[in-house]
């Protein structure tokens, strides 16, 4: 397999570079920086279609936290071509499978169409994302509609308690405040600051073009060519840089009486998404948290019936990363379950894994990843994750292989590092009046 590299935008000239990188994958860095990446794949009629942007509510100013989002929205509005309605219907015959979202980290329009739709399917996100019209009365609506998903979002418990979470464990930080913004900062999303943050922050040298399926890889450079054009970006087309945060260990405890159930979080800072490490905790957090056979579920639910839904999971940022422990529980078992948790924790830290777990964590973890290939839309994305996170593309056989080289000894050494008590969050949403989590309760090392 050739080593891929990104080659600096100054060495390019007035070329577009193309570029083999393994059998079926294919790359393209264009002179006004957007990058573009097919996975060709044989004997399907589907193809996936994704735009995906190096900018998410991290990099926003906190005055404007929740424009990226917003834009999100905005360029479904309609467009020097097309009306919102226009775009609508246009989706529809093309198989309505039109994303969109935000994170942290990244923006994402993602289609899924017949191959022989790829280039009208092309040419709606590129008008979508280059030519909106951002009108204000349209604004003026989707103001009101993103400031109705924030009331949505406080009627949903469990989200809700992880916005007071992450407030908490990112103080004062980009990560910990909402990735929709405040109903303040949303309403100050008229036409002209709108388009001011769109024109810097979603140019092509912050787009990734990710197609997967019956593709050619020249039509793709060809259609990126003809929307995004091949002259060098304006200085104003910026790159954003975030300062890494410093993470907390709240302990939180939140009163709802309205609520049946209450939800918990315990959660200790772990390995960023560029740490090698990275296979070693996400097999960790299976384990102690990520399927039916995990410690969690088979003590907390299948053994003691203290909860319908626990489990635990890792979020890897860039720079920094946590791992988690999410269950809904009565009030009255609450207490129960936090030392049930806690005690799991404290047993990896203590002796670690056992050779059955780590060998069922990876035989759990190489199905999902080869389950995955036969999916266009799963293979888009993770070409698009790569190069976002890693610039450049790891294959599926090198991720395999660093899974299975993971050993029962990586594991221990991450929960002795990252699993210790001062580093332990928590944070309760319920009818949870009179509950107090001491430190001391939290106790892992």
């Amino acid at each position: 397999m050739q080593a891929f590299c990104l080659v600096p935008l100054h060495l390019i000239g007035l070329l577009i570079t193309s570029r083999q990188m393994r059998e079926n994958i294919y790359s393209s860095r264009l002179p006004n920086g957007a990058t573009v990446l097919t996975d060709v794949m044989e004997g399907v009629r589907s193809a996936t279609l994704g735009f995906f942007y190096r900018v998410g509510s991290r990099h926003e100013p906190i005055e404007l936290n929740g424009i990226t989002h917003f834009i999100e929205h905005a360029v479904f509005k309609g467009t020097k071509r097309r009306s919102a309605l226009e775009i609508a219907i246009e989706q529809d015959r093309l198989g309505g499978g039109l994303d969109a979202f935000t994170t942290h980290e990244e923006t994402g329009f993602v289609i899924k169409v017949i191959d022989d739709q790829i280039e009208n399917a092309f040419d709606l996100l590129a008008d979508m994302l280059t030519n909106p019209r951002f009108d204000e009365k349209e604004l003026s609506s989707e103001q009101h509609v993103i400031i109705e998903e924030m009331k949505m979002v406080e009627d949903s418990p469990e989200e809700y308690l992880s916005e007071i979470f992450s407030e908490a464990f990112f103080p004062g930080h980009a990560l910990g405040l909402n990735i929709v913004g405040t109903p303040q900062t949303v309403k100050t999303f008229g036409h002209e600051r709108t388009c001011l943050y769109h024109e810097k922050a979603f140019g092509p040298s912050n787009l990734i073009i990710a197609a997967a399926g019956n593709v050619e890889h020249s039509r793709i450079e060809d259609l990126t060519a003809k929307y995004f054009g091949t002259k060098t970006s304006p200085a104003n087309d910026a790159h954003f840089t975030t300062e890494t945060p410093v993470m907390q260990a709240p302990i939180i405890v939140r009163q709802n009486q309205n609520l049946e159930q209450a939800h918990l979080i315990i959660a200790t800072p772990l390995v960023s998404a560029t740490d090698e490490r990275r296979y070693s905790a996400d097999l960790l957090a299976s384990i102690i948290g990520g399927g039916s056979s995990s410690r969690l579920w088979q003590k907390v639910r299948e053994e003691r019936g203290l909860a319908y839904s626990v489990g635990a999971s890792t979020v890897m940022f860039r720079d920094c990363g946590y791992f988690s422990v999410y269950a809904g529980t009565s009030a009255e078992q609450t207490e129960e379950v936090v030392d049930i948790t806690v005690e799991e924790i404290r047993e990896i830290v203590k002796d670690g894994v056992t050779a059955d777990e780590l060998d069922l964590a990876k035989q759990q973890a190489r199905a999902s990843i080869l389950l995955s290939l036969e999916d266009s839309a799963s293979r888009a994305a993770a070409l698009a994750n790569s190069e976002l996170t890693h610039a450049r593309q790891i294959s599926v056989e090198e991720t395999l292989e660093k899974v299975d080289a993971v050993t029962l000894s990586d594991l221990q050494a991450l929960g002795t590092e990252y699993f210790k008590t001062e580093n332990v969050a928590f944070a309760a949403l319920g009818d949870l009046n009179g509950l107090e989590i001491e430190r001391e309760r939290l106790s892992v090392s």
